[in-house]
């Protein structure tokens, strides 16, 4: 890193053609790659159904020569604003934080112009707090609660085609596959900490029991909601129990996996969580990631190589390592998008929502917690055993599973309540009690 040039280029490059083009757009590039043609000819042309409106925004050359264009201003941005500033003193610094907040402003504007798969793209770079610098997540955050509504005329149209009504009542009986109505809730987003304050809402409970959702979803069920950014995801106290909820909104992007992949994607988490590095190589090849495994490993935890060797369920997220998995998102670039590229559309998706739930982990302030890897642990216990005994035909081979996934999960319950007492005020009693006898002795 000799120059200012190499080490914007990867912040800039790194937020948009990884997360843009190879992470999230890749599945919509394949969609637009086969329609744009037909689009093209159908728009010049002239040609319209049933009397429909065509919005110039839906022409997906005209989204993507937008998003060019975009790109290519950014680009130019970094390069002659940094050129003449000498790297390292305090002037980069507040020049390199001023081109930051134009270009998310520009990424942003892109987001709103472009709607559909782009608004998805800028609500999760807003949750990216442990990844992207501050002035693009604070600036994209707005599309969590304040993204571009359709107008009436496209919704009446939407509405017109499926149901056949002008204006239906909100009610699941219209529901339809491109018409998703639900339920007003109460609630404050989940990155909301003043919110959680002023109702006493336990930050900690938040992230533990989110962590449990969703790893029931992933490692148990296989049928994921793949959207969990912060606009996404409320959180109240609720005045009958006064127990604490978590609502998921949004329920138009969701993601099967199948067994095979499911059980994979299991026994890899086993194995970092382990530190067992031969079965995280087997199965991240397994996945697709090829070669490049130790890189997948990287990604999927969000922690550093050493800290997967190291083992990350015993070692901390530190602020050195902040730092060098922000200089490592750049300078390795090219090896990523190559992963993206090599991994199935499946793993796109849950990189994306393992992204996101780390976002708001970060906001929170509990990320990379013990507890979020226990109950990861016991889901993945709990998957496979279901599958062992679905698949086994012998009751004693069936007992001998049960038998097996108790007590592995109750080794789990042990060293969790141990770990618990070591950290709590009785624990350190007894801590120091024996300190303090065998030092009379």
């Amino acid at each position: 890193m000799q120059c200012s040039y190499r080490y914007l280029t990867g912040k800039c490059f790194s937020l948009l053609r990884t997360y843009i083009i190879a992470r999230t757009c890749v599945m919509a590039v394949r969609l637009l790659k086969v329609s744009s043609l037909a689009t093209t000819v159908f728009a010049a042309s002239g040609f319209y159904l049933y009397n429909s409106y065509v919005d110039p925004n839906d022409i997906s050359i005209v989204r993507f020569g937008r998003a060019a264009i975009t790109t290519a201003v950014i680009s130019y941005d970094y390069l002659t604003s940094l050129k003449t500033v000498p790297y390292g003193t305090e002037d980069y610094w507040a020049v390199k934080s001023k081109v930051h907040l134009r270009s998310a402003e520009r990424l942003k504007d892109l987001c709103c112009a472009n709607r559909g798969t782009f608004i998805k793209v800028g609500q999760h770079l807003g949750a990216l707090d442990y990844l992207l610098p501050e002035e693009y997540t604070s600036t994209l955050k707005i599309l969590h609660s304040r993204a571009p509504q359709s107008s009436l005329r496209e919704i009446e149209q939407v509405i017109r085609e499926d149901l056949g009504k002008e204006v239906p009542k909100i009610h699941w009986d219209l529901s339809t596959k491109r018409i998703l109505t639900m339920e007003f809730v109460e609630g404050g987003q989940v990155n909301d900490l003043e919110y959680m304050k002023e109702n006493c809402i336990d930050v900690n409970e938040i992230s533990r029991n989110l962590g449990k959702m969703y790893s029931e979803m992933i490692f148990v069920n296989g049928f994921v909601h793949c959207d969990p950014h912060p606009g996404n995801v409320l959180v109240k106290k609720c005045p009958k129990t006064n127990k604490t909820e978590i609502i998921l909104l949004d329920h138009g992007l969701y993601q099967v996996l199948n067994d095979r992949f499911r059980l994979d994607y299991c026994r890899l988490w086993q194995s970092l969580i382990k530190t067992d590095m031969k079965r995280v190589e087997k199965y991240s090849r397994r996945l697709g990631a090829g070669d490049l495994y130790p890189l997948f490993a990287c990604v999927l935890t969000a922690r550093s190589w050493t800290a997967v060797n190291s083992g990350i369920s015993q070692t901390t997220v530190t602020n050195k390592e902040d730092v060098e998995i922000r200089t490592n998102a750049a300078l390795y670039l090219p090896q990523i998008s190559e992963l993206l590229n090599k991994v199935p559309r499946e793993m796109l998706l849950l990189l994306k929502t393992n992204d996101l739930l780390r976002g708001i982990e970060t906001t929170l302030q509990t990320r990379a917690s013990a507890s979020s890897f226990f109950n990861m642990s016991r889901c993945c216990i709990r998957a496979i055993a279901k599958y062992q005994k679905k698949r086994s035909r012998s009751r004693y081979k069936k007992m001998q599973i049960y038998f097996s996934e108790a007590f592995t999960l109750w080794q789990i319950n042990l060293y969790e309540l141990l770990l618990w007492i070591r950290g709590s005020t009785l624990g350190n009693w007894i801590v120091s009690f024996l300190n303090h006898i065998h030092y009379v002795h």
